[in-house]
């Protein structure tokens, strides 16, 4: 069926996502009791099936990638749309990775004892019932309803037009393996339509069935959920990630790093944005910074002392300074210092990964503690701002905000708590 046909075919929207909420909460009430090897059985079941059907998983993404270059989607669009047999494997080792994490479902996080006599303990729970809403990447399907699952959630799952054949593929496996080891039905389901009305359902709470929505695009998605949303949102908008070169960094690692951060893949959250180069040191990192830059194939924009280093520096405008290129540009800019970066990357920066490159232990402290990021990072590429690389297995998306979670969303920051109150007759007095 066509993506004009299943609109056609599911005009009561307002009835359909009513039906699915309905569904989701009924699941996730059996989901936050069901055993550990059961949810693992599920996943490695799933994981199974996607190698078994990557052929119709191809087939499906040929489908979308036709459409989006009917659409001129940009390369980088293109990048995250893309499947090949390479990332099939990558999203079923990803689903076998999270059985084998350990399940944060009824952890003990803390136990004391009252002067009262009474035993507390504060208890892991699943928060319920998450919808998630994503755009272009079709492994976000598979990243996000293990993730739910194994932290005892009901998953809705609404991704975009542009990966609505490859997600529906991967999802059918998902179903399939939930369905062998006997998980409730409404597990994890995924919007039938494309039709924007389905969101705007998503945002009011579906009747109150819906307890966290989390959205992970680009920014006007993400600025709609947080603007429209009557439920909690776990938000990350822009990715503009900085790497500073400090007067003290090693000129090969910065190198290295700065290459890395940039162009292993531009297209992601955690790609770096913007190079700020200490004037102290400018004289031996600025013009290799740049030159490795250029000879990898990216884009320079920089200011005056970096047009100066090297003639093919673009000029960067102050917006530059602000952009998500998510693409092989670059902004560059000389700093005075460490306290100068830092007000930089205050200034321009959206709180999401940050990187210092130096061998002063004293200044990467400073720059660790003062830099108000949800990832901080001392020698090491911004493109480890991944949920697989902080050892949580998959992640739906990294949160730039302060309250529950932040940074890789993954297992744990998909769980609440209680506290369990075991007494022996005490009355209050």
């Amino acid at each position: 069926m066509s993506i004009a046909d299943l609109n056609a075919a599911n005009d009561d929207i307002e009835a359909i996502m009513a039906d699915i909420g309905a569904r989701a909460r009924a699941a996730a009430k059996q989901l936050a009791t069901i055993p550990t090897k059961q949810k693992d059985a599920a996943l490695l079941a799933s994981a199974m099936l996607v190698r078994a059907n990557a052929g119709d998983i191809l087939e499906a993404n040929a489908k979308d990638m036709e459409v989006g270059r009917a659409k001129n989607l940009s390369a980088p669009m293109m990048d995250r749309l893309m499947l090949d047999d390479a990332r099939i494997e990558a999203i079923a080792k990803g689903i076998e990775d999270v059985a084998g994490l350990k399940d944060p479902v009824g952890d003990v996080m803390a136990d004391w004892e009252q002067p009262s006599g009474l035993n507390i303990s504060r208890v892991r729970v699943p928060l319920g019932v998450i919808g998630v809403i994503y755009e272009s990447r079709p492994n976000v399907t598979a990243d996000a309803a293990v993730l739910c699952l194994k932290a005892g959630n009901a998953a809705i799952l609404r991704g975009g037009s542009e990966s609505f054949h490859s997600s529906r593929a991967i999802f059918e496996c998902l179903e399939e393996g939930m369905a062998a080891a006997n998980l409730p039905d409404g597990a994890v389901q995924i919007v039938p339509t494309t039709d924007r009305a389905a969101v705007g359902e998503m945002l009011k709470g579906l009747d109150g069935n819906l307890d966290l929505i989390i959205p992970r695009g680009g920014r006007s998605l993400v600025e709609r959920v947080q603007n429209e949303a009557r439920v909690p949102v776990f938000a990350h908008l822009d990715g503009i990630c900085h790497v500073y070169v400090d007067r003290d960094a090693d000129t090969k690692m910065a190198q290295e790093i700065v290459v890395n951060a940039k162009m292993r893949r531009t297209a992601i959250c955690g790609a770096a944005e913007t190079v700020l180069i200490d004037k102290a040191g400018a004289d031996k990192n600025l013009a290799p910074v740049i030159a490795s830059l250029i000879d990898a194939g990216c884009e320079v924009r920089g200011d005056d002392a970096s047009q100066a280093a090297d003639a093919r520096v673009k000029p960067a405008t102050d917006q530059d300074y602000g952009t998500e290129f998510l693409d092989a540009i670059i902004s560059i800019a000389v700093v005075d210092d460490v306290k100068d970066a830092m007000h930089h990357i205050s200034e321009h920066g959206s709180d999401h990964t940050d990187c210092i490159v130096t061998d002063n232990a004293e200044t990467a402290a400073r720059f660790l503690n003062e830099v108000d990021s949800a990832i901080v990072l001392h020698n090491a590429s911004t493109q480890y701002a991944d949920g697989g690389e902080f050892g949580m297995g998959a992640e739906i998306g990294i949160a730039t905000g302060k309250f529950h979670a932040r940074g890789p969303v993954g297992l744990e920051q998909l769980t609440s708590f209680k506290y369990q109150v075991r007494g022996s007759g005490q009355a209050r007095p």
